[in-house]
Protein backbone atom coordinates (compact mmCIF):
# COMPACT_ATOMS: atom_id res chain seq x y z
CA UNK A 1 0.00 0.00 0.00
CA UNK A 2 1.17 3.34 -0.75
CA UNK A 3 0.61 5.03 2.58
CA UNK A 4 2.31 8.45 1.01
CA UNK A 5 -0.33 8.58 -1.51
CA UNK A 6 -3.31 7.81 0.62
CA UNK A 7 -2.45 10.78 2.99
CA UNK A 8 -1.70 13.32 0.22
CA UNK A 9 -5.57 11.94 -1.16
CA UNK A 10 -6.68 12.37 2.06
CA UNK A 11 -5.92 16.07 2.40
CA UNK A 12 -7.42 16.57 -1.11
CA UNK A 13 -10.64 15.60 0.30
CA UNK A 14 -10.07 17.48 3.01
CA UNK A 15 -9.13 20.33 0.74
CA UNK A 16 -12.07 19.64 -1.23
CA UNK A 17 -15.12 20.06 1.50
CA UNK A 18 -12.68 22.87 3.28
CA UNK A 19 -12.76 25.14 -0.37
CA UNK A 20 -16.05 24.34 -0.95
CA UNK A 21 -17.72 25.48 2.39
CA UNK A 22 -15.44 28.53 2.57
CA UNK A 23 -15.67 29.14 -1.07
CA UNK A 24 -12.92 29.42 -1.90
CA UNK A 25 -13.06 28.75 -5.63
CA UNK A 26 -9.85 28.37 -7.20
CA UNK A 27 -8.97 26.05 -4.66
CA UNK A 28 -11.80 23.99 -4.88
CA UNK A 29 -11.49 23.99 -8.83
CA UNK A 30 -7.73 22.83 -8.10
CA UNK A 31 -8.94 19.80 -6.27
CA UNK A 32 -10.73 18.38 -9.44
CA UNK A 33 -9.38 17.01 -13.07
CA UNK A 34 -10.34 19.74 -16.23
CA UNK A 35 -12.84 16.22 -17.37
CA UNK A 36 -14.18 15.40 -13.71
CA UNK A 37 -17.62 13.69 -13.57
CA UNK A 38 -19.52 14.60 -10.91
CA UNK A 39 -22.80 13.47 -10.26
CA UNK A 40 -24.54 15.22 -7.20
CA UNK A 41 -28.00 14.07 -6.24
CA UNK A 42 -30.03 15.53 -3.99
CA UNK A 43 -34.04 15.77 -3.32
CA UNK A 44 -33.50 19.47 -2.36
CA UNK A 45 -32.47 20.41 -5.77
CA UNK A 46 -35.15 18.58 -7.58
CA UNK A 47 -33.11 16.58 -10.08
CA UNK A 48 -29.75 14.92 -9.85
CA UNK A 49 -26.64 17.20 -10.95
CA UNK A 50 -24.45 15.61 -13.55
CA UNK A 51 -21.77 17.18 -15.21
CA UNK A 52 -18.24 16.69 -16.83
CA UNK A 53 -15.85 19.66 -16.47
CA UNK A 54 -14.18 21.11 -13.41
CA UNK A 55 -15.48 24.38 -15.23
CA UNK A 56 -18.98 23.11 -15.13
CA UNK A 57 -18.63 22.07 -11.66
CA UNK A 58 -17.24 25.01 -10.10
CA UNK A 59 -19.50 26.83 -12.12
CA UNK A 60 -22.47 25.25 -10.60
CA UNK A 61 -21.47 25.91 -6.56
CA UNK A 62 -20.51 29.04 -7.41
CA UNK A 63 -24.10 29.76 -8.45
CA UNK A 64 -25.65 27.39 -5.78
CA UNK A 65 -23.36 27.94 -2.41
CA UNK A 66 -22.26 31.47 -3.04
CA UNK A 67 -22.73 33.54 -0.05
CA UNK A 68 -26.32 33.61 0.24
CA UNK A 69 -26.03 29.66 1.44
CA UNK A 70 -23.87 28.54 4.80
CA UNK A 71 -22.67 24.52 4.39
CA UNK A 72 -20.28 22.80 6.28
CA UNK A 73 -19.51 19.27 4.88
CA UNK A 74 -17.58 16.45 7.38
CA UNK A 75 -16.16 13.58 5.80
CA UNK A 76 -14.73 10.38 7.69
CA UNK A 77 -14.38 6.23 7.51
CA UNK A 78 -12.07 6.92 4.34
CA UNK A 79 -11.41 3.34 2.06
CA UNK A 80 -8.69 4.15 -0.03
CA UNK A 81 -7.26 2.09 -2.50
CA UNK A 82 -4.01 2.89 -4.98
CA UNK A 83 -3.02 1.96 -8.16
CA UNK A 84 -0.44 3.53 -9.34
CA UNK A 85 -1.44 7.01 -10.98
CA UNK A 86 -5.18 6.32 -9.99
CA UNK A 87 -7.06 5.51 -6.94
CA UNK A 88 -10.84 4.89 -5.42
CA UNK A 89 -11.95 5.60 -2.43
CA UNK A 90 -15.25 5.51 -0.56
CA UNK A 91 -15.66 8.39 2.20
CA UNK A 92 -19.20 8.77 4.91
CA UNK A 93 -20.12 12.27 4.86
CA UNK A 94 -22.43 14.54 6.95
CA UNK A 95 -23.71 17.78 5.61
CA UNK A 96 -26.01 20.83 6.46
CA UNK A 97 -26.98 23.42 4.61
CA UNK A 98 -28.22 26.78 5.81
CA UNK A 99 -30.00 29.54 3.46
CA UNK A 100 -31.72 32.15 5.59
CA UNK A 101 -33.17 33.94 2.65
CA UNK A 102 -35.31 30.74 2.13
CA UNK A 103 -35.39 29.89 5.57
CA UNK A 104 -34.63 26.68 5.57
CA UNK A 105 -32.07 23.99 6.96
CA UNK A 106 -31.11 21.18 5.19
CA UNK A 107 -29.04 17.70 6.82
CA UNK A 108 -28.04 15.00 5.56
CA UNK A 109 -25.82 12.34 5.31
CA UNK A 110 -24.25 10.08 2.93
CA UNK A 111 -21.41 8.32 1.37
CA UNK A 112 -18.94 9.57 -1.58
CA UNK A 113 -17.26 7.29 -3.92
CA UNK A 114 -14.53 9.00 -5.70
CA UNK A 115 -12.04 8.13 -8.48
CA UNK A 116 -8.69 10.12 -7.95
CA UNK A 117 -6.20 10.45 -10.91
CA UNK A 118 -2.06 11.93 -10.02
CA UNK A 119 -2.00 14.66 -12.66
CA UNK A 120 1.17 15.81 -14.65
CA UNK A 121 2.47 17.92 -12.67
CA UNK A 122 2.19 15.23 -9.84
CA UNK A 123 -0.86 16.34 -7.81
CA UNK A 124 -3.60 14.01 -6.71
CA UNK A 125 -6.93 15.65 -8.32
CA UNK A 126 -10.44 14.52 -7.86
CA UNK A 127 -11.62 12.48 -11.24
CA UNK A 128 -15.33 11.15 -10.26
CA UNK A 129 -16.86 11.89 -7.89
CA UNK A 130 -20.70 10.81 -6.51
CA UNK A 131 -22.51 9.48 -3.31
CA UNK A 132 -25.49 8.16 -2.56
CA UNK A 133 -27.92 9.69 0.60
CA UNK A 134 -28.65 7.24 3.05
CA UNK A 135 -30.52 10.51 4.10
CA UNK A 136 -31.54 13.87 3.84
CA UNK A 137 -33.86 16.01 5.54
CA UNK A 138 -35.36 19.85 5.02
CA UNK A 139 -36.74 22.06 8.27
CA UNK A 140 -38.40 25.01 7.63
CA UNK A 141 -37.11 27.76 9.82
CA UNK A 142 -40.66 29.30 10.28
CA UNK A 143 -41.51 26.18 11.81
CA UNK A 144 -38.40 26.70 14.71
CA UNK A 145 -39.18 30.07 15.66
CA UNK A 146 -36.69 29.46 18.35
CA UNK A 147 -33.69 29.33 15.38
CA UNK A 148 -31.53 32.25 15.65
CA UNK A 149 -28.15 32.28 13.28
CA UNK A 150 -25.71 33.85 15.62
CA UNK A 151 -22.58 33.83 13.18
CA UNK A 152 -22.74 33.72 9.63
CA UNK A 153 -18.80 34.43 7.75
CA UNK A 154 -20.76 36.08 4.72
CA UNK A 155 -23.20 38.18 6.64
CA UNK A 156 -21.38 41.40 7.72
CA UNK A 157 -24.24 41.89 10.52
CA UNK A 158 -23.25 38.64 12.19
CA UNK A 159 -19.94 38.02 11.69
CA UNK A 160 -17.71 37.60 14.69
Amino acid sequence: MDIIAVEEIKRLKHRYFRSLDLKDWPTFGDCLTADVHARYGTQAMGEPVHYDSRDDVVGFMIKNLGPEVVTVHIANHPEIEVDGSTATGSWAFEDTVIVPEMKVLIRGAGYYRDEYRRDTDGSWRIAATSYERIYEAMTSLDDTPSFTLLANRWDPNLQH
